[in-house]
């Protein structure tokens, strides 16, 4: 079953469940997606339906340390659960060990040496570990790789 179908039927559970907070993350969802089809006249496959939550995601964490930072914490928890309800949708996450792996076998690959040429083992990380790791978490990796080579 595809990612999207997962989420549309996902959805009419929450409506027969009557599970209003989760409803409303999943039709964020749903309208995001739609969003991005309309915008860019495409039909989204799994891998795009990633990348939108990824963003999501992204967008919920930023929110979450605001509304900390605000003590607004009604707030901070219902983008919490938000970010409960996207995650489900994310797949596996890779083990700190495998995306050590991945780096090594980039930075074997590209040749890189310096912190300049970060660019170039990134370009090789990306399609790899893409939905399945934080890429800012990666890129603190090949940073600390490549400083200490």
């Amino acid at each position: 079953m595809s990612l999207k179908l997962r989420i549309n039927e996902d959805m009419k559970t929450a409506m027969k469940a009557r599970e209003t907070a989760r409803l409303a993350a999943i039709r964020l969802l749903m309208a995001a997606m739609k969003q991005k089809e309309v915008d860019e006249r495409i039909a989204l496959d799994d891998a795009g339906v990633v990348g939108v939550i990824e963003k999501m995601l992204k967008q919920r964490k930023d929110s979450i340390a605001q509304f900390e930072a605000a003590k607004r914490q009604d707030l901070a928890d219902a983008e919490k659960f938000e970010v409960e309800v996207l995650s489900a949708y994310m797949p596996q996450a890779l083990s700190t060990a495998e995306v050590e792996a991945i780096v090594a076998a980039a930075l074997a690959e590209s040749g890189a040496k310096t912190p300049a040429e970060m660019g170039k083992v990134i370009a090789l990380v990306k399609p790899k570990v893409a939905g399945r790791a934080d890429m800012g978490e990666v890129s603190k990796l090949v940073k600390a790789k490549l400083s200490g080579a």
